[in-house]
């Protein structure tokens, strides 16, 4: 079993610079070596699946790893598995508004054209990655792509690890999970890695979705039911396990949220199950998200 480290929130007397970059090289290090052994197995292994829990970094990890491809002269494309959601009955849309629809299922997704679409990216013929609508809920007009003999295709999203969402594809596949595996340590309390996860969407939510700190916490609650039924059996079938945690980072995410969490304390009655949260960021010295580099996982979030 893999231990997992505990990061102490005592810093007051750490070197800020020396913190950030440490932070940063410890998650660049997992991403290069992921990104060397990918290179080396293209020929064999010419798609990369890459899965993780809402709030992992999927994103920010699928694209570091196309550039480090590309950088030793590697083509690298990188698809969403978002392209291929199914457009929503009227039913599941009554359905949706009354909460009882399951938005993390992999019925979602549009399965046989995905595994489809991965056989023939594995054999270089040329394919047309749909385009979804969210907001509308339809498809759009999508774009071609032809993997050339050699080049890299990497497809994310949650269900990526799921066989029954992409088919017999371990013989030509590398299969990565992301997520937060680091438990922060505050005397004696620790703080759970779904937490660090939750802080990243209720910044992105409230920052860019017009999300309220209520309305996230509560779509949390199927959001974990989601990754307990549909992601965590399958990360087993990894070929790599990337820590995405960033050790700064809940110091930054500190001043960001720390007032909206007292806020909603007072008036929103679930608050009990993320007290520990506000616990935690309060014991931080906040650092401006001025000094979070450019290329950071932390943008992701914060933008």
């Amino acid at each position: 079993m893999k231990c997992i480290p505990v990061i102490g929130l005592n810093v007051e007397s750490a070197d800020l610079q020396t913190l950030i970059v440490g932070s940063e090289n410890a998650y660049a290090d997992q991403i290069s070596a992921a990104a060397e052994r990918i290179f080396i197995e293209r020929r064999e292994r010419p798609v990369v699946l890459i899965s993780g829990p809402s709030g992992s970094g999927k994103t920010t990890t699928a694209g570091r790893i196309a550039r480090l491809l590309r950088d030793n002269g590697c083509g690298a494309h990188s698809i969403s598995m978002d392209n291929y959601f199914l457009p929503l009955t009227e039913e599941e849309k009554r359905l949706g508004e009354l909460g009882q629809f399951d938005f993390e299922s992999p019925k979602r997704l549009d399965t046989e054209l995905l595994k489809d679409h991965l056989k023939k990216l594995s054999r270089c013929e040329e394919i047309e990655i749909p385009s979804f609508d969210f907001a509308a809920q339809k498809r759009k007009p999508g774009m071609p792509l032809r993997r050339e003999p050699g080049d890299i295709v990497i497809m994310e999203g949650i269900h990526a690890l799921n066989p029954e969402v992409t088919g017999h594809s371990d013989d030509y596949t590398n299969r990565v999970y992301v997520s937060v595996r680091t438990r922060l340590d505050h005397d004696g309390e620790l703080l759970h890695p779904s937490k660090i996860r939750l802080m990243r969407r209720l910044i992105r939510d409230k920052l860019y979705r017009g999300r309220s700190i209520v309305d996230t916490m509560e779509f949390f609650k199927s959001v974990e039911r989601g990754e307990n039924l549909y992601i965590m059996p399958y990360k087993k079938r990894a070929s790599f396990d990337i820590d995405t945690f960033i050790a700064y980072e809940p110091m930054v995410y500190r001043d960001i949220l720390l007032s909206d969490l007292e806020e909603v304390s007072r008036s929103y009655a679930g608050y009990a199950e993320y007290a520990d949260i506000e616990r935690f960021l309060r014991a931080l010295k906040p650092i401006s998200a001025e000094y979070v580099p450019e290329n950071s996982l932390v943008r992701e979030f914060i933008g």
